[in-house]
């Protein structure tokens, strides 16, 4: 950053420690408002002295262990099933025409909730869903649903295949903004010169490279696949519920005593998600000592078509799955009568529509004033952070970077019951304001992972030269950099808007179900709801987030449509 750097001013000095500030003392006191009513002190609700009759209470639930249990499972198996899939494609096919088909078929992906994409897929997979109509009865010979048990099936492979669906796309994207980081390419075409297959070559030379640059997103990956709430409502086993879901119930149950209960199992909660880590990075470490050797054994895999097709072809049905999925919904927001196994409905018409639009207003207006306040000031910040970056020349310690991914990394479950009840005690509970700031807490690690590489990566050659005709700091930023950094600017903003609006767990424990948004009311509608009406908020809540992402990508190009290089997709 030669020639730019210099002394920012003091807002922008203070834009780090005040991020770091927003993002660990929420999270914190969260905790901590958790951790006191776990041990039975909680003098609101009557519990004057410590005691562990909260963590008796607990252990009494039926099935609670199998339910910590199979969170804890899922977590690893999701996890596990998504980079694998990611890094093996990655491997496969980077650099050739399909990679490129792929990424444009899995990118927008990471617009859509996580809420209507289980939606999407359970209408898909369901006994009476789509893929069951259409090999009905000609290959299966059903002309009734079949009572066969695939969603809320007890192993949660229908859960684990929604989140698989959900994180695959997000760790492919984590991926390729850590390649240009390294030399891989450059490595595979060493390792393609003395003979290896792209899949040894990758995994051989290029995955120790990559892999510390994404550990952390896996990590949030983890954390969130163990303690998600409305996936696992749509999908999720019900006897017994993942902890999460049960920890929900609890927390709003009217018999106010199992708000303790609620409280242990959120520190449970903790441990089950620490575990998985822990689990994790030891697997980590048993595959570093298995790599090594693997890595010098000679093994060259040259013959690795069949792989690379199974990698392709597994790709492919995810892919496929998403996009039959969110078809389905379509078809059942506009279908009449639709029996089964018919593969279509035989009527179509918007009367589903025209009697949900009245109700559809008031969620709408509170998810879309809820998503730009948090995108709005998470922008702002991430801004001031980078902006203060550029002109000092230092960047943070990656450890320092870490603590962004701190509100990703503690299960919202866990810290959201705690930071309610101090909410509540500082008479700031259910408010507006104090929803937007949860909302906050979650969108600002990905708006500032989508806009740090871009903001870092502008060519200071041009504030030198900005500086050379006389233009001072300020000048440079508002005429110079974020003109011409409008687009990754734009992308992060509608990153930011689509987490907000998939918040489920947050609006309901901060807003006390006084702020519906399209994402909670659809998870209401999960446990018996119309599949018309369901798949009306679904898509509802599914276009707003991709009309966030499509006006990113017009709006810098009808405003630079005479400067080919500041519109997307130029350099």
């Amino acid at each position: 950053m030669t020639g730019q750097a210099g002394k920012p001013g003091l807002a922008l000095q203070l834009a780090p420690g005040l991020t770091v500030v927003l993002l660990i003392l929420p999270v914190v006191a969260g905790l901590s408002g958790a951790a006191l009513p776990a041990f039975g002190y909680l003098p609101v609700l009557g519990g004057e002295h410590f005691s562990l009759d909260p963590w008796r209470m607990l252990m009494a639930q039926p099935g609670i262990w199998r339910s910590a249990i199979f969170s804890y499972l899922t977590a690893l198996a999701a996890t596990a099933l998504s980079l694998g899939l990611v890094l093996g494609f990655i491997g496969a096919w980077s650099e050739t025409r399909l990679f490129a088909l792929m990424h444009r078929a899995l990118s927008p992906l990471l617009s859509v909730p996580h809420a209507a994409a289980a939606f999407a897929l359970a209408f898909l997979i369901a006994p009476s869903g789509w893929i069951m109509r259409l090999l009905s009865p000609w290959a299966t010979g059903f002309d009734r649903p079949p009572d066969i048990l695939i969603l809320h099936d007890p192993l949660g492979l229908s859960m684990i295949a929604g989140l698989v669906a959900k994180e695959a796309p997000f760790l492919f994207l984590m991926t390729l903004a850590a390649l240009p980081q390294t030399q891989v390419r450059r490595h595979m075409q060493v390792a393609a010169s003395f003979g290896y297959g792209r899949l040894a070559g990758f995994f051989k030379v290029a995955l120790p490279q990559i892999y510390p640059q994404i550990r952390l997103p896996v990590l949030a990956v983890i954390a969130y696949s163990s303690s998600v709430v409305d996936v696992a409502m749509i999908l999720g086993p019900t006897l017994p519920a993942p902890l999460a879901v049960q920890l929900t119930h609890w927390m709003r149950d009217p018999d106010l005593a199992m708000r303790f209960a609620a409280s242990a199992g959120a520190l449970l909660q903790v441990g089950v998600t620490a575990a998985a880590i822990l689990t994790w990075l030891a697997g980590e470490r048993l595959a570093r000592l298995l790599h090594q050797r693997w890595r010098v054994d000679g093994g060259r895999m040259a013959a690795d078509g069949a792989a690379r097709a199974g990698l392709a072809a597994a790709t492919l049905i995810l892919i496929a799955a998403m996009g039959l999925g969110l078809v389905g919904l379509v078809l059942w927001s506009v279908a009449g009568f639709w029996p089964f196994p018919a593969s279509l409905p035989p009527a179509v018409s918007l009367k589903t529509w025209a009697s949900a639009l009245p109700q559809l207003s008031g969620p709408t207006g509170t998810t879309l004033w809820l998503g730009l306040a948090a995108t709005l000031a998470a922008l702002v910040l991430t801004i001031a952070c980078l902006e203060r970056e550029v002109r000092t020349g230092r960047r943070p310690h990656r450890a320092a970077l870490g603590l962004i991914y701190v509100p990703l990394l503690v299960p919202q479950v866990a810290f959201l019951f705690g930071l309610q009840f101090l909410l509540i005690a500082m008479g700031l509970g259910t408010s507006g304001g104090a929803l937007a700031f949860t909302h906050f807490l979650f969108v600002l690690p990905y708006v500032f992972l989508s806009l740090g590489d871009p903001w870092r990566a502008w060519d200071p050659r041009y504030a030198q030269i900005a500086s050379g005709l006389g233009a001072g700091q300020w000048r440079i930023f508002w005429r110079v950099r974020l003109p011409m950094l409008l687009a990754p600017v734009l992308t992060a903003a509608a990153v930011g808007f689509a987490v907000s609006v998939g918040q489920y767990l947050p609006t309901l424990l901060i807003g006390g179900g006084r702020f519906a948004t399209l994402t909670t009311e659809a998870v209401a509608l999960a446990s018996g709801g119309s599949r018309r009406i369901i798949a009306v908020y679904a898509l509802l809540q599914m276009a707003l987030p991709l009309a966030g992402f499509v006006l990113a990508t017009t709006l810098p190009a009808m405003l630079f449509r005479n400067r080919r290089d500041m519109r997307p997709g130029h350099g």
